[in-house]
């Protein structure tokens, strides 16, 4: 077999076991709902008050912003580590690439700055 097979074979046994398993806890479930069970659950907590409230959009963004600086550094660490091991020539293209790639983060982060996506409100 050649290496696309395995990975093949391996993705129709994903598949497959994700199916078969969705099938057989559907065939499994209760099928009578009660009021308790249609109940909000909060952490073993008791619900209050109404549980359709509306969030400002800056969480959001916060979100987006930590996303963005996280995968940067998901990017930069085997970076660093790959680059000892790269002669001069192949070094100096990816030290050349990465820094485009930080430029390009840094010229996002300026224009959320600017934006206002940090102030906390």
């Amino acid at each position: 077999m050649t290496d696309y097979a395995y990975v093949g074979l391996f993705l129709i046994i994903g598949v497959v076991f994700t199916v078969v398993t969705m099938w057989f806890s559907w065939l499994l479930r209760p099928w009578r709902a009660s009021p308790k069970k249609l109940e909000t659950y909060e952490c073993g907590e008791r619900p209050f008050g109404v549980s359709w409230r509306r969030f400002r959009a800056n969480w959001f963004l916060y979100a987006l912003i930590f996303v963005i600086f996280d995968v940067e550094v998901v990017f930069l660490y085997p970076w660093a580590k790959v680059l000892r091991r790269l002669d001069l020539a192949q070094a100096q293209f990816a030290f050349v690439e990465m820094m485009v790639f930080i430029a390009i983060l840094v010229v996002a982060y300026i224009y959320a700055w600017r934006k206002g996506a940090f102030l906390w409100d």
